[in-house]
């Protein structure tokens, strides 16, 4: 970095772009985790497939900082080059969380000052629900286009309001065009001609906004050797509405022996939703649905996949058309699983949790858990009814959307646990080390906050579970499940959430957290106790990682 601009950057910084005094402190809450790959256990073919696909995930990590916070894209690559070890701290602190917005914080700006900015760069900044709320009853010609989950709001007058709208389509053509390149040679080279058709109808769904017809391709996929999720699909930045998709990509290897494990849960999927505790109308029959499940591991991810909370499992696409039609896939990512286990699931439950069942949590456990999680996410309504019409649940619920889902998924999950034990799928004698281990990842996923959606989902069981006696904390300090009372507790809290989803109900999604999102002060002191241990993994990757 040339000398001059680094003293105007430093007098930037310290004028109004103040840094966060504890970087160095933000940065051990995250464990270096190298993920290991070799390009010498693949074919040429093989190695020119992944090398694109690669290629393609890097131009979706553009589009993301460009959806997120754009002006932090030109503070890294400067941060990231200086001579000062505390600059290139502050920029991969800026790399872990895709932006300034600390994830582990509530998503308040360590570069700087203020809070999370709702919508980040895919809304006019300072534009408030309400507003849009009002603006759309003005002009319902334009609502479509608003919350169109692929579209990019922006401001054309501030007194009059109004708004337009580009379609991401339009708005990061540049770099779409890139990716659809990259895919059409990954095709190409591919030696499964059903992967390299869904990658060859992916690149012009990048180029159309509609990936209906790629997604169908992809769920149908047969044990594909490797395979990719890359599109955008999680709402995750936007706190606005509820409703904008980032981009994010894994590039995914098959792990054969794990995925041959997954069959006894693939088989029960439509009776699991048969059994569920609402009404029959609301919870569409899964017989003769796709259910694929793939354990995967993830050597590159980029986007939303890469920043900030390190997923360990997906069940995508979420499109209610496609689970109406088909189903989801459901993926596990074994490397990123075991790293989340090994350094930070099982250390905090050893501190948390009353030694006898911090004892039975155990990888085994953890991974049943995120199975039927991944799974529920599939399960339940497709559709909200409202007025005797079908919503999007997204658009319904609004920006509780996220934590809803999430916490759906795991009681959902628990709640197919206990029936797979109660049907003899699964060994009753586990049944004790399942909710262990669901336990102790809560504990591990509740020190993200209430801003992540995932941190937000589990506080709230966990204070619905101790409030029903499931969880209690003893006279050492220590918390302890009743296992007796977690099955009645959990098909409570199940059947909440579904009706929640089902009916669209907006006000009661916001008053059940507003009731039960707050962390209790006993549990942040005892989370003091962990303070030396990771909330999540800094994957290394074998890749070159980096935005421009």
């Amino acid at each position: 970095m040339h000398a001059a601009f680094r003293i105007l950057l430093a007098a930037a910084l310290a004028a109004s772009l103040q840094v966060a005094p504890d970087i160095d402190e933000r940065l051990a809450k995250y464990k270096k985790v190298e993920m290991p790959f070799s390009y010498q256990d693949y074919s040429p073919r093989e190695r020119k497939v992944i090398a694109e696909l690669v290629a393609a995930s890097r131009d979706l990590e553009n589009i993301f900082w460009r959806q997120n916070n754009p002006e932090d894209i030109a503070l890294y690559n400067r941060l990231r080059v200086s001579s000062d070890p505390h600059d290139r701290a502050v920029a991969h602190y800026i790399w872990i969380n895709g932006s300034r917005f600390d994830q582990l914080d509530e998503n308040k700006q360590f570069i700087g000052t203020g809070d999370d900015v709702p919508g980040r760069a895919l809304f006019p900044r300072g534009l408030t629900r309400a507003e849009i709320e009002a603006y759309v009853a003005k002009h319902p010609e334009q609502k479509k286009a608003i919350y169109d989950e692929r579209t990019v709001v922006e401001l054309v007058s501030r007194e009059p309001l109004k708004l337009k709208t580009t379609p991401y389509r339009v708005k990061y053509k540049p770099w779409l065009t890139s990716a659809a390149n990259h895919l059409r040679a990954a095709a190409a080279a591919s030696d499964d001609a059903a992967f390299a058709k869904f990658l060859r109808e992916r690149a012009k769904a990048l180029l159309t906004d509609d990936y209906y017809a790629s997604d169908l391709l992809w769920v149908k996929l047969q044990n594909p050797k490797f395979d990719l999720i890359w599109a955008p699909y999680e709402t995750y930045l936007d706190n606005l509405l509820g409703v904008k998709t980032s981009y994010g990509a894994a590039v995914l290897i098959r792990n054969e022996a794990e995925s041959a494990k997954l069959a006894v849960f693939r088989k029960f999927v439509p009776d699991i939703q048969d059994a569920l505790p609402l009404a029959a109308e609301d919870r569409p029959s899964k017989k003769g649905h796709e259910t694929p499940m793939e354990v995967m591991d993830a050597p590159f991810r980029s986007g939303d996949l890469r920043h900030g909370y390190q997923a360990a499992a997906d069940n995508l696409p979420n499109d209610p058309r496609i689970h109406e039609k088909v189903g989801s896939k459901k993926i596990f990512f074994k490397n990123f699983m075991d790293a989340r286990v090994d350094y930070v699931i099982l250390p905090v439950a050893k501190l948390l949790m009353r030694p006898d069942q911090a004892a039975k949590a155990s990888p085994e456990g953890y991974l049943a858990a995120v199975m039927m999680h991944e799974i529920s996410h599939g399960l339940g309504p497709a559709f909200s009814r409202r007025d005797g019409k079908q919503v999007d649940i997204r658009e319904a619920i609004g920006p509780t959307f996220s934590g809803l889902e999430e916490a759906k998924a795991d009681v959902t999950g628990m709640f197919g646990l206990q029936w797979l034990v109660d049907h003899g799928a699964l060994p009753k004698e586990r049944l004790e080390e399942y909710y262990a281990s669901y336990v102790a990842g809560i504990f591990r996923t509740v020190r993200f906050g209430t801003a992540e959606a995932h941190g937000r989902a589990e506080m709230m069981e966990f204070n619905y579970l101790f409030e029903r006696g499931a969880i209690s904390r003893d006279a050492a300090g220590n918390y302890a499940i009743d296992y007796a009372k977690m099955p009645d507790a959990l098909a409570s809290l199940t059947k909440e959430l579904l009706e929640i989803e089902a009916t669209g109900d907006r006000a009661r999604a916001e008053a059940w957290f507003a009731r039960y999102e707050k962390m209790p002060a006993d549990l942040r002191t005892a989370l003091e106790k962990a303070k030396d241990i990771p909330v999540d993994i800094d994957p290394l990757v074998p890749f070159k990682e980096g935005v421009n």
